[in-house]
């Protein structure tokens, strides 16, 4: 029953995107931007103000970027496993999930309400770094960023993220004598950008009517190693660190859903602005959202055996 209210959530969204990219193929540009600038720390700040802004969120987050941060120094550090995936996009998209737009919907469709912090901490920690340090690593064409410069863009890559936007905007208003009737009425447009993040996807899988077979088989080649990581990969790490460190059920379920995301469409978007790759992360995006469909229930029947 959770599975296919679940489906009955993320499936309408889809298909409407599919249909709107259909007609007008650069809609998903046209929206993805003021997505970024206002959309993305509005949703923010509503989700964070609703969950409560309380110590196990912090703990998630950390816990996000222990598991990411444990990923990508794999990807980088070891050559076995850097030949597998080099492609600075596909290492952001093995290690970033959409798990605000896709994690959140399952969080709240799958797991009960007090899940939900667990499932924003998670989101919370992989947002702030992958809007700080993608737009860096996609942008510099480089493999080595002097330090002046790195630290110079990291700086700006944080105070422009819109997942810091929207913390700084939840601090304040949570510090306001109007706390709770702000949140009642962030809580309505933060749903409605996760929906919006849901259709861009479905625009994005609009480009599968054009394919014909021979050229899918090639896009899911070249993105297999990234898929396999972002689907498989990293759920394992992140179960064996709720195991190690003996985590509760619930909040164990709640981070491993939450590394069993697709890629994130934060990856597309920031491909789109650094005019890199898009078509590398327009494939992830697409074929790890499809096939999470069925890789995520998997992962809820593992969790629960």
């Amino acid at each position: 029953m959770e599975i296919i209210l679940l489906l009955s959530e993320l499936i309408p969204c889809l298909l409407i995107g599919y249909l709107l990219g259909r007609f007008k193929e650069n809609l998903s540009l046209t929206i993805s931007r003021p997505l970024i600038s206002y959309g993305i720390p509005i949703s923010l700040m509503g989700i964070l103000l609703k969950s409560g802004l309380e110590l196990p969120l912090i703990e998630s987050a950390a816990l996000a970027l222990v598991a990411i941060g444990f990923l990508m120094t794999i990807l980088n550090r070891l050559p076995s496993v850097n030949n597998l995936i080099q492609n600075r996009t596909l290492q952001l998209g093995s290690a970033f999930g959409n798990t605000g737009y896709f994690g959140i919907p399952v969080s709240l469709a799958l797991l009960p309400d007090h899940a939900l912090i667990y499932s924003i901490g998670f989101d919370l920690g992989a947002t702030l770094v992958i809007w700080s340090l993608g737009p860096i690593l996609l942008t510099d064409p480089s493999k080595v960023l002097s330090s002046n410069r790195y630290w110079k863009n990291f700086i700006k890559g944080i105070f422009s993220s819109p997942a810091v936007k929207g913390l700084i905007g939840a601090l304040i208003i949570h510090s306001s004598p109007w706390d709770e009737q702000i949140t009642y009425l962030l809580w309505i447009p933060s749903r409605v950008v996760i929906v919006l993040a849901l259709v861009i996807v479905g625009m994005r899988l609009s480009w599968l009517r054009k394919a014909n077979l021979s050229r899918i088989k090639n896009q899911i080649t070249s993105i297999k190693n990234a898929l396999i990581m972002k689907l498989v990969g990293l759920p394992v790490i992140m179960l064996i660190i709720s195991s190690v460190i003996r985590l509760p059920s619930v909040m164990r379920e709640a981070l491993v859903l939450q590394a069993a995301a697709p890629t994130a469409i934060s990856i597309l978007l920031i491909s789109q602005a650094a005019s890199r790759d898009e078509k590398e992360a327009t494939s992830l995006v697409v074929f790890s959202t499809i096939t999470a469909l069925i890789s995520i229930p998997a992962w809820l029947l593992i969790l629960r055996l």
